[in-house]
Formats: C-alpha cells, structure tokens, sequence
C-alpha cells in the first residue's frame, strides 16, 4: 500500500565497511571516467539539461534535521531519492543521472508521466533508475552513480542513512519532518542546491499564481470544509493531518480542513502524517466534501459499496470527490511544480462539482 511505501523503515542493510570500499571504487571509477551502470543513465556532462545561466555562489551550505549539507561547486551529478524530487530538479532544467523507480503510478520503466514529458522537453535521456519498492535506500545503486549531490529533502531516510550517504557525497535530507515538505519549500531548497535559486522561485511563484487561478475560476470550492483520507487498511478509515502536503494544497484551492480532522485525532503529537479511525466511527465525519484517493476505480467501487461507508451523508449526497488511478494518487500526494499542473487541470471541476452538492 502508498502509505505503508511511506511508513517503512528506511534502515540501511548495507554495512559502512562495505559502503565505504564501494566509495573509494566508485571515485576511482570517476577518474577514469567510467559510465555508471543501470538503464539508460544520463550522463550530465553531455546532456543539453545541463547548460544553464550562472547561478548561487558557491560553497554552499543547506542545513537540515540530520545535519548540514557543503555543496563546493555547482553540481552536475544530481542523484534524488524520496518522493518527488527529480520533479524539481527537472522542472529547474537539469535531468538527474539517476533517481527511485515508481512501480506504482510510472509507466512500464517506472517514471511518472510528468517526469516523463519533462525528460522529452530536455532532450535527456531516462535516468539510472532506483530500487524503491522496498522502501530501502540502495546504497551500491547511489554510489554507482556518482553524485555530486543526492537530494533527499522530501524522504524517510534515517540519521543512519544520512551519515553513510553523506561519505558519497553531500546530502540535502528535510528540513524538520520526514514526508512533510511542501512543495514551496521543495522547490527552493532544491534550487539553492543546484545554483539555481532564481529560477526556483520563478517556478514557485508560477505554480502558486496557477493554483490561485483556479481557485479564482472555481468560486464554489472557497471556505468549504473537507477531509483527506485513504481507505488503503481493513475497516479503517486513515485521515491525513493539515500538516500534510495533499491537505495543504486542497487549502491553497481556498478550502478549509474539517474541524473533524482535529476532533477525531487520538495522538496530534504522534509526529506522523496520518492516523486511523475504525469504520464505526465515520459516522462522526463532518466535512462539505470527502476527498480520498484510489488506485483504482473498482477499489473505490468497492469502498462506497460497505453499508457502513454507503450511509454516511457525505456518499449518500454524492458529497465525495476520489482521486482515482496511480498517477494521479502520486501526483496528488507529494505536489510538486511539475504534477500540480498535470493533476489540478484534472482534478478540480470534478472537486467543484462535489462541493456544489453542498448548496449555498
């Protein structure tokens, strides 16, 4: 499931003897300059992504929870790990020489659609492309690579991961939370990491101008109250907390988060994005609109299908606005400057037209 993906330990089952000794060949492997193996991967000196305005000065510093990353010069070998990072580091011009796979949503290689046409528009090649479906960051993989930088702010990996990742080469890990960065904030760390600030909140302000658009063309979403949820756990209904990505962006659409996101939470300092709720208690949901995401239109069939779920006013009165099929769970998930476009165009006269069965 998505949020088990997300919940999952990210510690390391490669031993630091063993990563360092990868190290010390992958640098010896750069002097010659070996090309690093994995499925088609772009190699930043010869990609036209690569050529850019000068930017930020360097050395620069990106403080984060786990410690500082010292970036010494501008970076050419730019790998991601986490959710949606290659997004921005795309969006900004420069194709990664290698960032996670997604199974889930991405096409038959494992990259997202948004990616995937950006990739196209640069003229890059796909990649090196991650292991990700375990959740554990894959160290000889990284290494292979040979990063200048490894971008990490929106990802789960652990105070462990990031000391063994950090002998590879410098880390940008987040900034207070594990899976809790917004977009705004992903765009212009990731900016300042690359030398390429301006052109981040350039795209930050375009994408925020974008979503105030149809906020501005879409009246009727303006105060409603709606809740976040995922039906992805048996008989239980998991709730995403404001703090979350998926929420806030629903915010910026001029929506309100229900007070029932608040009144139902039995841990607000658990420090995790979500919490659960049992399916006897959905009845205590007071929101103009239910919006939750599927992988699939028949898992959402099924979902509405419980009599439990079928009686609760929000479903009776067509109040529901599903997020259905993988892209559009990803996108929808971890927003970024390059899947808000692609999802909100989408998504929003389906949303307004749910909130328009509230009335006035």
């Amino acid at each position: 499931m998505l949020t088990a993906v997300r919940s999952r330990s990210r510690n390391a089952l490669t031993m630091l003897s063993a990563l360092v000794t990868l190290t010390t060949v992958a640098l010896a492997g750069c002097s010659a300059s070996t090309t690093p193996s994995g499925p088609a991967a772009a190699e930043a000196s010869s990609s036209p992504s690569q050529a850019a305005p000068a930017g930020d000065a360097f050395p620069v510093t990106i403080p984060s929870a786990l410690g500082d990353a010292v970036i010494p010069k501008k970076p050419e070998r730019v790998v991601t790990w986490g959710w949606s990072s290659q997004d921005a580091v795309l969006a900004l011009g420069v194709v990664p020489v290698a960032m996670p796979k997604n199974t889930y949503g991405g096409d038959a290689d494992g990259v997202l659609p948004w990616d995937a046409e950006k990739i196209k528009e640069l003229g890059g090649t796909t990649p090196a492309l991650l292991s990700s479906d375990s959740g554990e960051v894959p160290f000889e993989e990284i290494v292979e690579a040979r990063p200048d930088v490894i971008l990490a702010p929106y990802s789960g990996i652990t105070k462990d991961d990031f000391a063994k990742l950090s002998k590879v080469a410098p880390v940008v890990a987040y900034p207070e939370k594990p899976w809790a960065l917004p977009w705004q904030d992903q765009i212009e760390i990731i900016g300042k990491a690359l030398g390429r600030s301006a052109e981040a909140t350039a795209l930050r302000e375009k994408t925020a101008a974008y979503v105030a658009s149809l906020a501005q063309a879409n009246p009727v979403l303006k105060g409603k109250s709606f809740l976040y949820g995922a039906a992805n756990e048996a008989d239980q209904l998991n709730i995403y907390r404001a703090s979350d990505p998926r929420v806030a962006l629903l915010v910026d659409l001029g929506m309100t988060v229900s007070p029932s996101v608040a009144a139902l939470d039995g841990d607000p300092t658990s420090g995790s994005y979500f919490y659960g709720i049992s399916y006897e208690n959905v009845g205590k949901i007071d929101a103009d609109v239910l919006v939750m995401y599927f992988d699939s239109q028949k898992e959402a069939d099924k979902f509405v299908a419980d009599p439990v779920i079928a009686a609760m006013p929000n479903i009776r009165e067509k109040r529901f606005a599903p997020i259905v099929g993988e892209s559009f769970v990803m996108a929808s998930s971890a927003p970024t400057v390059l899947s808000i476009p692609w999802m909100l165009d989408q998504y929003v006269p389906q949303l307004a037209a749910a909130v328009g069965k509230t009335g006035a």
